[in-house]
């Protein structure tokens, strides 16, 4: 496997060059790899907040869970939806935006052990990408944003967007004419019976949208719905902490769910594909 390093400079869009653990542009930016692996291409001017994104505690709760297992069957439908047919000997250039602690990539790599990848995974929170560097050094690990990604135009074969936020005009940008993007959103029923423990009332869920973003063609959807059976509070607490749901649910309502020592919960994920449209341009302004 090779890590990704067709990056572009978040201030310019000019591309980065390696010298040791420095990374820089022709216009003389300059980027520092952390000792501990990971590239931060999140300029201060571009964040919205001090510490944006997952806070290091729900990256450390998203990590105890997903790495039980509990999510095993959507990863293995996402190493199934990257992969074109069964061939093994092409090199995918792949980007997980979103990645969180890298949980997906991970289990890419071994659900296709005789793949060739050239792997990178970006998120907007430090502490998301600091677990994932921590957890296998050989992906690109960024820390950046959906909405201004540090990678030059037409040079990945695969995107990810795994219950993240989606900016198709990058998606698409960054994307090789024919290239693929695999989007997973939360079903209508995902987690039903945890909400209906932490809310008041459940409001009627939307299906994720169906319409096709500008520059893609719809590949088709698939549905990946089964029940979980949690058989401890701390499973519970995790799940819960690595959600929205945590902040948005009243206060009673988490107390509700810390009292419970088991929960059956139905996961129900919507897997979307989408081909970028080769005879469409996309440009995005730096």
């Amino acid at each position: 496997m090779d890590t990704f390093s067709a990056l572009a400079c978040p201030l310019d869009g000019e591309p980065l060059n390696q010298s040791g653990t420095c990374w820089r542009c022709p216009a003389g930016h300059s980027f520092d790899v952390a000792r501990q692996g990971y590239l931060h291409l999140l300029p201060v001017q571009k964040k919205r907040s001090l510490d944006p994104g997952d806070s290091k505690e729900m990256v450390a709760a998203r990590q105890r869970f997903l790495n039980a297992g509990y999510y095993r069957p959507v990863a293995e439908a996402v190493s199934k939806a990257v992969m074109p047919g069964n061939a093994s000997d092409t090199r995918l250039a792949c980007l997980d935006a979103g990645c969180g602690e890298g949980y997906y990539l991970r289990q890419l790599v071994a659900e296709n052990p005789e793949a060739s990848f050239s792997l990178m995974g970006l998120d907007i929170s430090k502490w998301a990408t600091l677990a994932a560097a921590k957890q296998d050094k050989r992906p690109r690990w960024v820390v950046g944003s959906n909405a201004n990604l540090p990678v030059l135009p037409g040079t990945l074969d695969r995107v990810l967007c795994l219950f993240g936020f989606p900016v198709y005009s990058e998606f698409a940008r960054v994307l090789k004419p024919g290239g693929i993007l695999i989007q997973a959103d939360a079903g209508p029923d995902h987690l039903r019976e945890l909400r209906e423990i932490i809310y008041p009332s459940l409001k009627p869920e939307k299906p994720p949208a169906v319409d096709v973003p500008e520059g893609f063609l719809s590949l088709g959807t698939e549905t990946i719905r089964y029940s979980l059976t949690l058989e401890s509070q701390e499973a519970i607490a995790d799940l819960l902490a690595m959600t929205p749901h945590f902040y948005r649910a009243p206060a009673e309502g988490r107390v509700r769910a810390e009292t419970l020592e088991t929960l059956a919960v139905t996961v129900e994920v919507t897997l979307r594909r989408f081909v970028r449209d080769s005879a469409a341009t996309t440009t995005t302004p730096r």
